[in-house]
Parts: C-alpha cells; structure tokens; sequence
C-alpha cells in the first residue's frame, strides 16, 4: 500500500458514532489537537468543534488554520497566557447562558505546560461542566518511543531561562527516581544540554524528542556524557521543539548498596576481609552476612 492509498478503516460505520454520542450544553470541552501532524486529530474533537458555540484558543490564526483544514469556521476567542482570567470570566458566562464551548491550545493538550487550567479551574468553581476530549500530548509520545524503563515519570515542562536559575531547578530534581520530562525550546537546547550535564551523573540516559510527527521527527538517546557533543554534530538537532527525557536516580536501595559496596573495596584494600566486611557494615548501615559475602565475591574475581 502506498502512502497515498486510502485505508479500510475510511469507510467503517463506527466513525458515524461520534454524532450520535450526547454533547451537553453549559458545557467547557477540552479539546486535544496535534503537536504536528494534522492528522492526528481526534475524531470527536472535530465533531465538537463544529457543534460548539465558540472556541477558546492561545492563537486565534493558528487555531483558525487549523479549523480551516477540516472546513470549520466557529467564532475565536484569544484565551492566552496574558489574559487567561478575563478570558475565564468571558467563557463562564457564556457557559452559564447554555453554550458549548471548546478549550484548546496551539498543539497538544491544553493546559499542560500552556494556557487553560486557570480557565478549567474557573470553569469548575461556577459549577459548570467540564469534558475533556483525550489525545496528542508531546510528554507521552516522547515516553512512548524512549525505551526508558520506568513505572513513573516526573514532567516537569520548561524550566528558567537563565542558566544559573535553571540549574538551581535541576539541581532540585536530581533525586527524583521517575523519569523527568522536560520541554525546551530550540535557541535554548544546547545551554540546557550543558545544564544537565553540569547537575547529573554522566551515566544517566537522555533522550532528545524533536519534531515529534512532523517530517523531520528525530528521537536520540544516549549516555549524558555524549548529549552535547551529539547536538553539537549537527546545526540541524538545534532545530524544532523539543521535549527532554531524563533518566531518574537509582532507587535509595541501590544507591546505599553502591555505596556500601565502594566502601567496602576501600577498606580491602587495606584490611582483612572479615574485618573490612565488618567496618563497611558499621559505616553504611549494610548488613554485615551481605557485606562478607559480597568481599568474598570481590576477593574472588581478584
């Protein structure tokens, strides 16, 4: 099949459902668009942006283009980081005269490290309804494709501008064991490169998301040690949006087991075995049974 044939899910009567699910008035839908690819777009987000009485955006041209590629028209209402609390006031009380109005964000997820939650949270305190419609999120592609093995992630968004600020901030974070998601913009990504390496362990994973479902999509991973060099090898990586993942601190359990174990070869090095077990036990709180047989171990690979 080539990328110009049409698929078999085209024709499904499922994609009719949509019009046939209830849509109540008095209504704020959180609308999630794509981060690049148009066609990632819901298919009940398209619906309830032709059935609501007016749309929130950050940008009124970006969203109108965007509308204008499925053929809605709708009236815009600019809902951005500089006038979030009127545009809360606004589309409260238009909500309580009955309308259905729709909350989305240039890309992604409104509200999630761009405008609308004091919007939502306006919203909820008058009482009114709030639906949100699921779908692109740049923080979950990234983790998606990572390969990062963790239960948990910490996201985090942007962080300060000014170096110093913004390694303060890492700095802070540097015992979070969830993987940490971080967004940066493209003028910035090489400093912010330098500030991860300057706070974390050289051996921590990083992974560098650009352009996620866009033409130029680029996913890298590789050691910390390696992050700068990587973007310095080519103009093009400093190029696009980016989200940052960064590997979590080792468990508290196995950074005191490494430790214990450091102590350990120390002390060998210059005692006998039972009595470095039993000084390593002593000076990390490691078990003393665990700590013997560990340098019997070490002895042993010597």
């Amino acid at each position: 099949m080539t990328v110009h044939e049409s698929s078999p899910i085209a024709a499904l009567p499922v994609l009719g459902e949509t019009a046939l699910q209830t849509y109540p008035t008095a209504t704020l839908y959180v609308v999630a668009t794509p981060i690049g690819n148009v066609t990632d777009i819901g298919l009940r987000a398209l619906h309830v942006l032709g059935l609501v009485d007016a749309v929130a955006c950050e940008d009124t041209r970006n969203t109108s283009h965007l509308m204008g590629r499925f053929g809605i028209s709708k009236p815009l209402l600019a809902a951005h980081m500089h006038n979030e609390r009127e545009a809360a006031e606004t589309i409260v009380r238009r909500l309580q005269a009955g309308e259905r109005i729709a909350l989305v964000s240039d890309a992604g997820t409104p509200a999630v490290s761009d405008p609308g939650a004091k919007i939502v949270d306006a919203v909820r305190a008058a009482g009114l309804r709030v639906v949100p419609l699921p779908g692109a999120s740049a923080a979950v592609t990234a983790l998606s494709a990572s390969g990062l093995v963790n239960d948990q992630f910490h996201f985090v968004g942007f962080l300060p501008a000014k170096p110093k600020q913004r390694e303060t901030a890492l700095a802070g974070l540097r015992n979070v064991t969830a993987t940490m998601v971080f967004y940066e913009a493209p003028h910035r990504i090489a400093e912010f490169a330098q500030s991860l390496v300057a706070v974390f362990e050289p051996t921590r994973q990083v992974v560098f998301a650009r352009e996620l479902t866009k033409l130029f999509e680029e996913i890298h991973r590789c050691p910390l040690s390696e992050a700068v060099a990587w973007l310095a090898a080519d103009a093009h990586r400093e190029k696009g949006e980016f989200v940052v993942l960064v590997e979590g601190a080792a468990a508290q359990s196995d950074a005191q087991e490494a430790e214990a174990e450091r102590v350990l070869k120390i002390l060998l090095a210059e005692l006998p075995l039972k009595q470095a077990a039993s000084l390593a036990a002593q000076i990390t709180g490691a078990k003393k049974n665990a700590l013997y047989d560990r340098a019997l171990a070490l002895k042993g690979e010597g």
